[in-house]
């Protein structure tokens, strides 16, 4: 029986990883503007119930982080008020800097689901050469969906971030994977 139930997990957190990793290059863009304007590395909030960021929203900030590449790039946070008094971008503006983050950052925060998060985030990425969405992969994808359906001339901007790492967040990874794969399934029908 041990045996059984350790190739189970090995089964199901390497499907998760899997499933990440895909979703973490899919629904890019293949023309990224040349006009020398930078990145915009949008970070999708996720409900937030008390005055500091919670654990999800602190890996989103990281690896927002992680996900700049060297020259003009910008932050571009995501989300309102929606589990607590406080919006998600302010939370998470305040974690960034806290955390030593200089460079510029630009708040959404009106924002109370992931639609109205790329929908909140257009104007403030409109002048950008490349876009990054960081979430979860699976979440991320989505948004990046959501992205193209409603510029798609934005959506040819859209290069990978850094939000997808092997190992990482692993012990929730399968969740976020079947729960991922639903949402993405009810998106395409």
């Amino acid at each position: 029986m041990p045996r059984r139930f350790l190739m189970f997990f090995v089964l199901l957190f390497g499907w998760a990883e899997w499933e990440h990793w895909r979703s973490s290059r899919r629904g890019m863009g293949g023309r990224p503007g040349t006009a020398g304007t930078g990145e915009a590395v949008v970070v999708l909030g996720y409900r937030n119930g008390g005055s500091r960021a919670n654990f999800v929203n602190r890996w989103r900030v990281r690896a927002a982080v992680r996900s700049q590449a060297p020259g003009p790039s910008r932050l571009v946070l995501c989300g309102g008020a929606v589990g607590g008094s406080e919006a998600e971008a302010v939370l998470m503006a305040r974690y960034a800097r806290e955390r030593g983050y200089r460079g510029e950052l630009t708040l959404e925060t009106a924002s109370r689901s992931t639609w109205e998060n790329v929908l909140g985030a257009v104007p403030l990425i409109e002048d950008a050469d490349r876009i990054k969405i960081v979430s979860n992969s699976l979440h991320a994808e989505k948004a990046r969906h959501y992205l193209r359906r409603l510029r798609p001339d934005l959506a040819e901007r859209l290069v990978p971030a850094e939000d997808y790492r092997f190992g990482e967040l692993l012990a929730v990874k399968p969740v976020l994977a079947v729960m991922g794969k639903q949402r993405l399934r009810r998106l395409r029908r």
